[in-house]
């Protein structure tokens, strides 16, 4: 007998895995769950259609348009406006010591006084000698123009002029000779008191009292000048044409700064270019002068310097970490009025201070968001929180940074 499958149009004898009333119960369970699945989907669309997504937190501030000043910073160190290292001009025992290591002194003041009795007696030796040679000379020059006399009225020979002239002039050589040697004793003598040449502050005392010091070998002071003082530092050979082009229109101020003392900052001007760029390192050596009154600097010290090329006048302005970087550059996110958020693609600038310069992009007194971008997509709903306290940090470090 053949079944009712069997008469169904489209009928085929080829062998099949399942009887027909399975295939048919598979296919109404598979139509079942679609259903089920579809409405379940429906309705959770549905309520998630009617739940808004809740506004992100975010920090903002406003930007705002301040004077930025255009500086090169760098790595500074302290040197030295001279440097002097005292060293004794004759041998002999230091007999005395007038100072004390670290005193600072003034140009001309006593430091050392070396045993002066040796110098002193050749002094008077050689004094000696030009009082006696002044005596024979004086008696030689009378002899001269005795015989010239003589000479004249034919008494005296030629040969008795030529040599009371000889004599007289020998000894008067011989005075000046004298004199000399004086003067080579006195200075000598002066030697003994080692004064100081410039002023400054004292360093390490080498050599004590009682000791013997050997001309010229034995440096025994060094006397370091250090009001005012010289900050020598290297800067990229690139900024070297704007530092020369900046220096002939007026002077530069330079900054240093202590890095354990950042709230004493030490102003000077910058007041030497080196003639030539280092072609090892590809950098330009500068040196500023610091008047150094408060003696903040110290010579050595390492310090931060920043170089005051020019200053951008009322230049639009943004926390630096309001700045995001996209495939297509930087960009900020703006917050809008109706609590959305845009994303504006700008130009930025020089970052002084914790800011960045916006060159374009934005304009003063739109509010960009400085924390929360990661979570922000363009359209999408904020929350701003902090906002002042946010600006008033902005305010206060541009204020700091005007100062």
């Amino acid at each position: 007998m053949k079944n009712d499958c069997e008469n169904s149009p489209g009928y085929s004898p080829a062998p099949r895995r399942f009887p027909c009333w399975k295939g048919a119960w598979l296919a109404a369970f598979t139509g079942c769950l679609g259903m089920v699945l579809l409405i379940n989907a429906c309705s959770r669309q549905a309520s998630t259609a009617g739940r808004e997504r809740p506004p992100v937190p975010v920090l903002a501030v406003p930007d705002t348009a301040r004077d930025v000043p255009v500086e090169v910073r760098a790595i500074g160190n302290v040197q030295a406006y001279s440097l002097v290292s005292i060293r004794s001009q004759i041998t002999g025992p230091i007999t005395e010591v007038h100072f004390q290591e670290g005193q600072d002194v003034k140009a001309g003041d006593l430091l050392f006084t070396i045993d002066p009795r040796p110098w002193r007696a050749v002094l008077n030796q050689v004094q000696a000698n030009l009082n006696r040679d002044q005596a024979q000379m004086l008696s030689a020059r009378l002899q001269f123009l005795r015989t010239s006399n003589l000479f004249a009225s034919k008494i005296a020979s030629q040969q008795d002029y030529e040599a009371a002239e000889a004599s007289y002039q020998a000894l008067d050589a011989t005075v000046l000779a004298d004199a000399a040697a004086v003067t080579n004793a006195q200075v000598s003598l002066d030697y003994t008191a080692i004064r100081s040449p410039i002023d400054g502050r004292t360093g390490n005392l080498t050599v004590k009292a009682g000791n013997v010091v050997k001309s010229p070998d034995d440096a025994i002071l060094t006397v370091a000048q250090i009001r005012p003082v010289y900050v020598a530092f290297s800067v990229p050979e690139q900024n070297l044409p704007g530092i020369r082009r900046q220096a002939r229109q007026g002077t530069l101020p330079v900054e240093a700064v202590v890095p354990d003392e950042p709230d004493r900052p030490a102003s000077g001007e910058l007041t030497f270019i080196n003639n030539m760029v280092d072609t090892n390192t590809g950098t330009i050596l500068l040196k500023a002068t610091f008047a150094n009154t408060n003696d903040v600097l110290w010579p050595g010290q390492f310090v931060r310097v920043s170089l005051t090329l020019s200053n951008l006048v009322q230049a639009t302005v943004v926390p630096t970490q309001a700045i995001q970087t996209g495939q297509s550059g930087e960009f900020v996110f703006v917050a809008q009025p109706d609590g959305t958020v845009t994303n504006k693609p700008v130009a930025t600038g020089i970052t002084y201070d914790g800011l960045t310069v916006i060159r374009s992009g934005v304009e003063v007194g739109e509010t960009v968001v400085t924390d929360g971008q990661l979570r922000l997509t363009p359209g999408a709903r904020i929350s701003v929180k902090s906002s002042e306290s946010s600006a008033a940090a902005v305010d206060a470090k541009a204020n700091s940074g005007q100062k």
